[in-house]
């Protein structure tokens, strides 16, 4: 059954939204997008508030109230099924939170709940029970801490591991406030009696799972209805096909309620097998929902990454223009020192004369030195795709990503050694990983305090039937054009926008930096990337006179 933990999740999530709502920020300034947000019905819209008002906290070194926009958004991202969006917030968020104070410790509980959640539904159950573990020494609610024990053995019973998840439902049991809050009561002996009967099928789990269920209407809790009612139909599964069938309807029922569309599809697949009589019925609308959800969060998924992107945009040509207004008032002030020069112009008549010859020496020596290092260029440009842009990379790991253990590095840097002895074709990396996730990891990995990197469109899909030869070419671009970025360009916002089109890809590459004259646009390791696109049968072209910064369009056919 898809997601049993789902509502003990859930409820976590809207326990900090409630600890949200109730809490006064420390400061007393009001920001009026961070009041939108909690008012705002629309979580994409509730987003972009929060977005804005953090940009404000952080302008006003209100870190706990950033923070807990971030949090906020991470929730929202991971509602809407972007979980390595959520992911890479959530880090956001613990980097400016500081856990030496006591006001950032019960949002930095909730941001790892969060990530406690997102790695859940990514399926890494050690790492979910790892960060529920923080989450729970930096909580100080006793009512807190047992949810999140709850949810540690729902990890646990996703792991089949049986008996560990029933000792933290007795351990929550034996607890004196274990029933002060009744539908956190119903969650966990629901869950108690699940582990009993998943460890001994001879345990009865239905007087349990009735007493959940009636706590559970009593105190309108729809989703823990929903979550019990799952079980009813997981017992009773191959065992009374009637009262399957009739949980089933019910469950069916509260998740049109609730709206809750992740259900929803799992009761109308179960739905299908019950009723073959009424199979088309219930298979076309299994279709028809499943095709929206997709839709609805992938176009999430993009319009997150892009809201994001702008606001960075948005910060850089604030910058820009203060770095203008500063232009202007030191071009006054230097041609009032110009004026005062005159007075001394023979003085510096003589002193230019001894000026230009050290220039002219200067000059001669460089163009000395740029021969050489051109001679160098030609020596060195077989290996450069290989050994240059792969130190880089894991230079840029280890910089960027505090996880990043030694024996990492070693394979990756005992990779590219033995790639350098065969330069005719490399292939990036294994085939055990997706090639939409390498695009994910190779572009996240650039990103750092100076430059944010974005990805949209970057799904599984978009890459469907490319062979492993366009994937490896594809690859190398895309790490030659960020290496190029990160050396060259100065930018502080890079993203890569992947579009598919019947049997065509397209990536747009847009970053704000200093761009790149047409004279240049073969310089800097560019001239491989060029290659590598007509390799496949492949056009590029870069847009050099742009308002600011660079765009270069790729397309190339799938196969």
């Amino acid at each position: 059954m898809k997601r049993l933990y789902l509502f003990s999740i859930l409820y976590l999530i809207f326990s900090c939204k409630d600890v949200e709502k109730n809490e006064t920020p420390l400061k007393t300034v009001i920001n009026k997008n961070y009041v939108l947000a909690k008012e705002a019905t629309n979580e994409e819209v509730a987003f972009k508030y929060y977005n804005s008002a953090k940009e404000e906290f952080l302008i006003n070194k209100d870190s706990l109230m950033a923070g807990k926009s971030l949090v906020n958004m991470a929730i929202i991202m991971s509602n809407q099924g972007d979980y390595y969006g959520s992911q890479q917030v959530s880090i956001e968020a613990n980097k400016i939170l500081s856990p030496k104070k006591n006001e950032n410790l019960e949002i930095l509980s909730s941001n790892y709940n969060c990530l406690a959640i997102v790695s859940e539904n990514l399926k890494q159950y050690d790492k979910a029970i790892e960060f529920y573990g923080k989450a729970i020494k930096l909580s100080n609610d006793t009512i807190t801490k047992l949810a999140y024990f709850n949810n540690i053995g729902n990890s646990y019973l996703q792991k089949k591991e049986y008996f560990r998840a029933l000792n933290h439902f007795k351990y929550i049991l034996k607890s004196k406030k274990a029933k002060i809050n009744k539908v956190d009561y119903a969650r966990v002996i629901n869950n108690y009696a699940k582990a009993n009967y998943l460890i001994n099928n001879n345990y009865n789990p239905i007087p349990l799972y009735e007493e959940s269920y009636k706590i559970r209407k009593q105190e309108k809790d729809v989703s823990g209805q929903n979550y019990v009612l799952a079980s009813f139909v997981e017992y009773y599964h191959n065992k009374d096909i009637n009262k399957t069938r009739m949980y089933s309807n019910d469950r069916y029922r509260v998740t049109k309620q609730m709206k809750n569309p992740d259900d929803q599809l799992e009761v109308l697949q179960n739905l299908i097998i019950q009723n073959p009589n009424d199979y088309v019925k219930y298979f076309n609308e299994f279709t028809s929902l499943n095709d929206s959800l997709t839709l609805a969060r992938n176009s999430a998924k993009n319009q997150f990454a892009l809201i994001r992107f702008e606001t960075e945009e948005n910060k850089a040509q604030n910058l820009k223009l203060q770095k203008d207004i500063s232009e202007k008032k030191y071009q006054i002030i230097k041609q009032q020192i110009l004026n005062y020069s005159i007075s001394i112009l023979a003085l510096i008549a003589g002193i230019s004369g001894i000026i230009w010859y050290r220039k002219r020496k200067q000059r001669l020596l460089l163009e000395s030195e740029n021969k050489l290092k051109e001679q160098q260029l030609k020596t060195s440009k077989k290996v450069h795709d290989v050994v240059a842009n792969g130190i880089y990379q894991v230079m840029t790991k280890i910089e960027n990503q505090d996880d990043f253990n030694k024996e990492q590095a070693l394979d990756e840097l005992e990779f590219v050694y033995e790639k350098s002895r065969d330069i005719s074709y490399e292939n990036p990396d294994s085939h055990d990983e997706a090639f939409h996730e390498k695009i994910s990891k190779l572009v996240a990995s650039f990103k750092n305090e100076k430059i944010n990197t974005f990805t949209v469109g970057n799904q599984k899909e978009t890459w469907k039937d490319t062979t492993n030869s366009t994937q490896a070419d594809v690859y190398q671009v895309i790490r030659e054009l960020l290496v190029n970025m990160k050396k060259h360009s100065e930018a502080s916002n890079v993203i890569f926008k992947f579009e598919r089109i019947n049997n065509q890809i397209n990536i747009q590459y847009t970053d704000n930096g200093i761009g790149v004259s047409d004279e240049l646009i073969f310089k800097n390791g560019l001239s491989n990337t060029v290659s590598r696109i007509e390799n496949i049968n492949g056009k590029i072209t870069f847009e050099t006179k742009t308002e600011k910064g660079l765009k270069i369009n790729i397309s190339f056919p799938v196969s």
